[in-house]
């Protein structure tokens, strides 16, 4: 309780916000583009390469609406990171029982299992096509070098470091090459408007589990802790590193979409893969820039899965009491293993990995509405987060997201088990 009062005094008695530099406002970037490189993995590029090949540009309106509501999940976890004395799930057992903060670790668990089949796959794939050999091979070198960073001492900052870089490096390679593919962009903005075109309920719920990504948005609270944020800092935080973390994904995301789009234009008939896409984006934009979305592609595969890993290892630690950092040896060792479930998954499925991926993708839904519910929750404890407690209106956003997870789950069941 000692840390918590310590803790609340300063997040409450720091000085007022001052103005920041260019300099000052890029030293605060972090958290909330970790989360963003967890969201933008392969799975997310494979559905969103199937939602362009398959429906065009009309499925881009979920790619929107989940940004937005992403946004405000990720505002709330960093709220609860700055009130947050020791972790967010340490409040949570502390605020709401022991077994509650049990539960939102495995849960978290559980869907990074899922996630890291997709991200095995992906990272292989993604090798592959930049510089060519056998994509199983390079599933297995890349999660081995993944692994290899859990060594570093400061194993949090040195992977931040490394994500925002990606990120950019993303950014710049997945803008080029929708500008390359030249999509229909009238087209494009048609897709803002909601349709659910017939056959795409199971695409729709898997674009929902990668943009919306709950896990993701918890995750932040541990990255704000990490640098130990206040309050005089949070609007400073939101404008510098929550809405551009979370809105570069979901810019990316659509560009993929474009393309897609773009290449079925040209091909006359759908593309079922990244392969595919990659291999008619040639004609297209030439070797270069074929390239140059194979460097993207692998930067998003490299970037999800080290993220990944790393949010797992943590969580499942805190909510287990080893530890609440990833440099605890507890959360090495988790890390390790959803690395390892990932790549044993892709080495024991490897007739149908695209399909692997959307499935794996899909299923996150399951757990989010339990992440998403525990999230609303205590940012509305008032004890924990004073003034920095939940509005109406970030209420109301909030419960939109969870009612979108929960409603798709039950989509998902009745999708995958009972038609």
């Amino acid at each position: 309780m000692s840390d918590h009062v310590d803790h609340a005094v300063r997040s409450t008695t720091t000085t007022a916000p001052r103005r920041r530099g260019v300099i000052g406002m890029l030293a605060l970037m972090g958290p909330a583009f970790v989360a963003g490189a967890w969201q933008f993995g392969p799975g997310n590029l494979t559905t969103a390469v199937q939602a362009g090949s398959g429906y065009r540009y009309a499925l881009i309106w979920v790619i929107v609406v989940s940004t937005i509501l992403m946004i405000f999940l990720t505002d709330m976890s960093v709220r609860l990171g700055i009130r947050s004395p020791i972790s967010l799930i340490s409040s949570i057992k502390e605020e709401l029982g022991t077994w509650v903060g049990v539960l939102a670790g495995i849960g978290v668990f559980l869907i990074t299992l899922c996630f890291s089949v997709g991200n095995a796959v992906g990272s292989g794939l993604g090798m592959a096509l930049l510089v060519g050999g056998n994509p199983v091979m390079w599933s297995v070198v890349m999660t081995i070098g993944v692994a290899a960073l859990f060594l570093a001492r400061n194993v949090y900052r040195a992977i931040e470091r490394l994500l925002v870089g990606v990120v950019a490096m993303m950014a710049i390679a997945f803008v080029a090459s929708a500008f390359a593919a030249r999509p229909d962009w009238g087209s494009a903005a048609a897709g803002l408007v909601p349709t659910v075109p017939d056959g795409s309920t199971l695409l729709i719920i898997a674009l929902v589990g990668t943009n919306l990504s709950v896990n993701a948005a918890f995750y932040t609270s541990y990255g704000t802790r990490e640098h130990d944020r206040t309050e005089a800092e949070y609007r400073d935080l939101t404008v510098a590193d929550t809405i551009p973390g979370i809105i570069a994904p979901g810019v990316m995301t659509a560009l993929v979409i474009a393309v897609a789009a773009a290449a079925l234009g040209a091909r006359g008939k759908p593309v079922d893969s990244i392969v595919g896409l990659a291999r008619v984006f040639e004609p297209l934009a030439g070797p270069v820039g074929a390239k140059i979305f194979a460097l993207g592609f692998m930067g998003a595969a490299f970037s999800s899965m080290v993220a990944n890993a790393t949010a797992g290892g943590t969580m499942l630690s805190d909510g287990l009491g080893r530890g609440a950092t990833a440099a605890s040896r507890t959360a090495k060792l988790i890390s390790a293993v959803i690395l390892a479930f990932g790549l044993a998954v892709t080495l024991a499925f490897q007739s149908s990995p695209v399909q692997l991926i959307v499935i794996a993708q899909a299923m996150t839904v399951f757990v989010a509405p339990i992440l998403a519910t525990l999230i609303i929750v205590m940012a509305n404890r008032r004890r924990l987060m004073g003034s920095l407690t939940n509005t109406w209106w970030q209420n109301l956003f909030g419960l939109v997201a969870l009612a979108s997870v929960v409603l798709l789950s039950g989509r998902l069941f009745v999708t995958l088990f009972l038609s």
